[in-house]
């Protein structure tokens, strides 16, 4: 982690689980199967928003 990496995470916040997502999005093969591993509800919906048509699920809301 470099000094740039460091402060930028102190104005940047991003909720929990789009870090972990962007992280699964990002992982080799060994690091995204710990992911999955360790988090597999979060995985298993963004497998399922990746398939589905601009990442929207039944059940969503409506934008307005």
């Amino acid at each position: 982690m470099s000094r740039y990496e460091y402060e930028l995470s102190k104005t940047y916040e991003p909720d929990f689980y789009a870090l972990i997502m962007a992280a699964m999005r990002q992982a080799d093969t060994f690091n995204a199967a710990k992911l999955r591993a360790a988090f597999p509800e979060t995985w298993a919906e963004l497998d399922a928003r990746y398939h589905a048509p601009g990442g929207v699920l039944e059940g969503d809301p409506v934008s307005a």
